[in-house]
């Protein structure tokens, strides 16, 4: 017999190798973390947590942390877990982990629009990063992390737990290719609200719509483009079938994302699974730094998808000048923001003159 199975395109090819990773990463096995079964009187305690992630990328960045935790938990407590929009809309998922609704959530401050100072550093904040190492040296040594808690401790029913690093962000255009700053005049994009609203000053217009219309919004025109991700989640996610156009020149070099829990949630967990949970995000963002460190570089190189456009350098070097009156305006909005960037300045400047690897 003939076999006919179709010979793989590089984009599936890295796809699939980067699938297999989850394996031998230890987080896409979650039975052999699994404890002996021991016959408990107790009801197990059951949690609902929801990502900022649709299915296809949710596969990716929170599931197999969830499938380790729920194995290793032995039966003593269970996660279910919620894709985008699918028990509430993102916008309000902060106040449905507030009032119980929800018991854990995955986002950026940003996107979810979290009561707090600090919201909009979450997400994408411009040349805040350069690579996806910056966002965890940021939070462990530099303060970061001391300042996320602060911020949250001043809001009710909300226990922040841990920020990590996601891709970094491109405008990737259906079929207006961006060569030149006027280029992102009167694009509709999706996208996240910080970065939409620096690159509004060119005339880039932010849109904002539910996950899961964004594939058929780009199909009927109505979106342009999206500025929401790198090169990994257009291809995993499928807009990459969509999106003819990729800009080369990246805002930032790294998303940060957050773990949240509803603090009553939390102070029900007994304190061994609560340390499990943990070392499970931990994982995730070991993971997740992989993925889309080395998923990047394999797609923009041999992906068959899209074609790669860059801003003239004279024009690119005024937005990275732009970049820091925008980093000065965003400062001026309260004290605890002035110290994020304060931390931003001092975390670039140590790592220009480390050189490299660094920079």
């Amino acid at each position: 017999m003939t076999d006919t199975t179709r010979p793989l395109s590089p984009s599936e090819r890295i796809l699939a190798s980067r699938r297999k990773f989850l394996v031998t990463a230890g987080l896409a096995a979650p039975a052999a973390l699994a404890a002996p079964a021991i016959v408990r009187a107790q009801a197990p305690i059951r949690w609902r947590l929801q990502t900022y992630a649709g299915p296809s990328l949710g596969e990716y960045v929170v599931k197999p942390q969830i499938d380790a935790f729920n194995a290793a938990a032995n039966g003593e407590m269970e996660i279910e877990l919620y894709y985008a929009d699918q028990l509430v809309p993102t916008s309000e998922l902060f106040r449905a982990l507030q009032n119980g609704t929800l018991d854990a959530i995955q986002s950026d401050e940003a996107t979810m629009a979290a009561p707090v100072d600090i919201a909009v550093f979450g997400g994408y904040f411009p040349f805040a990063t350069r690579f996806s190492p910056d966002v965890g040296a940021m939070f462990m040594y530099y303060g970061l992390d001391e300042i996320w808690k602060e911020a949250y401790a001043d809001v009710e029913n909300v226990t922040y737990l841990s920020t990590g690093s996601w891709d970094p962000l491109h405008v990737f255009t259906v079929d207006k290719p961006i060569r030149s700053l006027a280029d992102l005049n009167g694009l509709r994009v999706f996208g996240v609200p910080t970065a939409g609203r620096f690159l509004s000053r060119y005339g880039l217009i932010p849109v904002t719509v539910p996950w899961d219309d964004v594939e058929v919004a780009l199909r009927t025109g109505d979106l342009d483009g999206v500025l929401w991700s790198g090169f990994t989640e257009m291809y995993a996610m499928g807009w990459a079938d969509i999106c003819k156009y990729a800009l080369s020149n990246s805002i930032t070099g790294a998303w940060f994302g957050s773990y949240y829990v509803n603090t009553p949630s939390w102070d029900r967990v007994p304190p061994h699974l609560q340390q499990l949970y943990r070392t499970t995000i931990d994982q995730s963002h070991h993971y997740r730094t992989i993925w889309y460190w080395g998923g990047e570089a394999r797609l923009r190189v041999h992906g068959e998808k899209m074609e790669q456009t860059a801003l003239p350098a004279a024009e690119w070097n005024q937005v990275i000048e732009d970049g820091k009156s925008f980093w000065d305006e965003v400062a001026a909005e309260s004290p605890r923001a002035a110290r994020v960037v304060d931390i931003f300045k001092q975390y670039a400047s140590d790592m220009e003159a480390a050189g490299y690897p660094y920079r």
